[in-house]
């Protein structure tokens, strides 16, 4: 029964969360420690909320609210665009206010892990040649790596730089106990926007662009209404200033034929053209 009674209080809340904020930002939790989340909770505190639970427990919830809103005639597609991506250790993190500021404030909350085995690894790392300060019976360690490395001092040196973890592949065991005796942490970890939720689901991607872009963005799809309308001789908004530069190109060519110099625009054109 209190487990049932949980899980009905988190339904409720999530529900309620869903419809009174504007949007959300969909994080991954992987390998981030309850002490760096409740940080993070306490950081985001007044700005936005946070909410993670089971993917199991967050789509039958909204499957509950799709249900109910189609029940009274009305469809939820933004709700509906949540279900397919909410695979992993997912959560939400609400706002009413920018997810840029969110992102932002996560980045702050990154800290440095050890590489562990069996790990998919987020970055690659490089072991940069030179002393290790690892005694000479460690050498093990390097050569399950074929590391090639010679004694100088007493110590392990090694020789060349060798990648020992690409981005991308799974973290073996020698790759992480060589990293730990090294004293090497070379993955970040903290709570990473996978998806934006506002009416539906986007890209993280798309808060990088900016309004410089969007204007250029903006302009070229104007130019191209612009050319398609005086192609067809229709005159459109975003035609209009070409039609009447058109027009006053004409009037201008037609004012020098005839010499007539009774406007400023023409006198101006008539002595340009006279001293080149």
């Amino acid at each position: 029964m209190v487990a049932k009674s949980k899980k009905i209080a988190y339904f409720a809340h999530l529900e309620e969360a869903l419809n009174s904020y504007a949007r959300a930002a969909i994080v991954d939790f992987d390998f981030v420690g309850s002490k760096q989340v409740s940080d993070i909770r306490v950081a985001l505190r007044g700005k936005a909320e946070m909410i993670h639970g089971k993917n199991t427990m967050i789509r039958t919830c909204i499957r509950n609210m799709i249900s109910k809103a189609q029940a009274e005639g009305e469809d939820r597609p933004d709700l509906e665009a949540i279900i397919p991506v909410m695979r992993g250790n997912l959560g939400f993190i609400f706002t009413n206010g920018d997810i840029g500021e969110i992102k932002d404030k996560l980045l702050e909350f990154v800290k440095p892990a050890a590489a562990k085995a069996g790990v998919i690894a987020p970055c690659s790392c490089t072991i940069p040649k030179g002393p290790t300060g690892l005694d000479p019976a460690q050498t093990s360690f390097f050569q399950a790596l074929n590391i090639a490395t010679k004694i100088n001092k007493g110590s392990i040196e090694i020789i060349n730089d060798c990648q020992v973890i690409v981005e991308g592949t799974k973290v073996g065991t020698s790759e992480a106990a060589l990293l730990q005796k090294l004293g090497v942490r070379p993955f970040e970890y903290g709570l990473r926007l996978i998806y934006i939720f506002e009416g539906g689901i986007f890209s993280p991607k798309v808060l990088d662009i900016t309004d410089a872009e969007l204007m250029a963005k903006f302009a070229q799809g104007v130019g191209f209404v612009a050319s398609i309308s005086l192609a067809l001789g229709i005159l459109t908004e975003a035609s209009l200033s070409s039609v009447i530069v058109g027009g006053f190109k004409n009037v201008l060519a037609v004012a020098l034929e005839c010499d007539y110099l009774e406007f400023d625009e023409v006198q101006k054109v008539k002595k340009i053209l006279d001293e080149a």
